[in-house]
């Protein structure tokens, strides 16, 4: 018997989409050996927790910093990994950033609307694009 779980059968991944004075907040993950990449906070919905809630609880998890009055932007079949990611954007956000869990990341960055192709040249999600176009440009 196979250790490994089917991708469909998985937990799903949240990720926070955190905005702040007219930045979104990135962490660098550690990917694989020796390997770093720009994402939002996210981790494995637990048990219980709603997609909502475990974004929060990894941002906080990650970065220290408290979420709070999220709303669920979107969900997809990530493209690259096969798991399924749901998005949460969250408006209202306490305590300063920093790299609690450095196992798994090596820095953050406030991330500014023209910045957003350095950092994720790859393109974002749809519904999370349109979410920073309108958040990070008023």
């Amino acid at each position: 018997m196979s250790d490994q779980t089917p991708e469909t059968t998985r937990p799903p991944i949240a990720a926070a989409i955190i905005t702040q004075n007219g930045r979104v907040l990135m962490v660098r993950r550690r990917v694989s050996e020796g390997s770093l990449s720009w994402q939002f906070p996210a981790g494995e919905v637990e048990p219980g927790e709603s997609s909502v809630e475990a974004a929060a609880r990894e941002a906080h998890e990650e970065t220290g910093v408290t979420a709070s009055d999220g709303t669920l932007l979107g969900e997809r079949v990530h493209p690259k990994t096969g798991r399924t990611m749901v998005y949460a954007a969250f408006n209202q956000v306490t305590g300063e950033a920093s790299v609690v869990d450095d196992e798994e990341l090596d820095a953050f960055e406030w991330v500014s609307h023209s910045q957003l192709p350095e950092y994720v040249p790859y393109g974002l999600f749809e519904p999370v694009q349109e979410y920073l176009d309108t958040e990070l440009r008023r």
